[in-house]
């Protein structure tokens, strides 16, 4: 491998006549194309993404869906689960509310120094993005028709102390870096937004992209940054829009919940 990769660095640098000669070719190589008529694989596209849909829809529904349900402490109807499934890491009870919709590309963990195990607790109709995490210190506990963008994480434990000899000896963490997160009915967090841990954040607010919460978050606002503050509060109009849009989706997940 090394040597493969010493040639190539020899060929990309090197001021050798061979070197020299050669880079051109190879850098040609690279955008070959060959021409071949477009008709048939204008034709094979869509056979092929409806197979590898299909598949991967068979593999959701017999596979990823059964397997996670099966890990969580009361199966949930109506879960949708795409691309894979969650990874589950520590000591963490899982109870999950109807008409979900999780990436499985996600994490959830638990802290494993706990003398009790670690509870996540989402209710109905909750969205949670690609690439989130959520870690629980002792308790997570996510609302109804929350929405949880890509890229987010719930920090409920840092998984370090702060004591650098005590990191170093590779030491948990202290109790009080420890703490609980509360994402109240409604929360909307942005994309690549940070909760740290003993923060809550209250119904209908949303939490703007990119950003660091640090303390608690009142109801009915929008804020933003790092640290996180208040911008400004949701107008009546946008705030009815958004109960109209929960009293929905709750009528949704009860008609849902008489569904077999």
């Amino acid at each position: 491998m090394l040597y493969i990769e010493s040639t190539k660095a020899w060929l990309k640098n090197s001021d050798h006549p061979l070197a020299s000669t050669l880079r051109p070719y190879i850098k040609g190589m690279r955008t070959l194309n060959v021409p071949l008529p477009l008709m048939p694989y204008r034709v094979m596209a869509p056979v092929f993404f409806l197979l590898s849909n299909g598949i991967k829809e068979v593999i959701r529904i017999f596979w990823w869906t059964p397997l996670f349900k099966a890990l969580v402490d009361k199966a949930p109807r109506h879960l949708y689960l795409y691309t894979g499934m969650p990874f589950l890491a520590g000591r963490l009870a899982i109870t999950l509310g109807e008409n979900c919709r999780i990436s499985g590309q996600t994490t959830f963990s638990g802290r494993s120094q706990n003398s009790d195990c670690a509870q996540l607790l989402i209710g109905h109709n909750v969205g949670i993005s690609w690439q989130t995490t959520i870690a629980v210190g002792k308790k997570v506990i996510i609302g109804n028709n929350v929405r949880i963008a890509g890229r987010c994480f719930l920090a409920g434990y840092p998984g370090h102390p702060i004591n650098p000899v005590a990191r170093a000896n590779g030491d948990a963490e202290l109790e009080n870096q420890v703490g609980d997160i509360v994402l109240e009915d409604n929360v909307w967090l942005g994309t690549g937004c940070t909760v740290l841990p003993k923060v809550r954040i209250g119904e209908n607010s949303i939490i703007g992209t990119g950003s660091v919460v640090t303390k608690d978050i009142p109801a009915n606002v929008i804020a933003a940054g790092n640290p996180a503050k208040v911008i400004r509060p949701l107008s009546e109009q946008e705030l009815g829009l958004t109960r109209d849009n929960a009293k929905c989706a709750n009528h949704i997940s009860k008609e849902l919940s008489h569904v077999a």
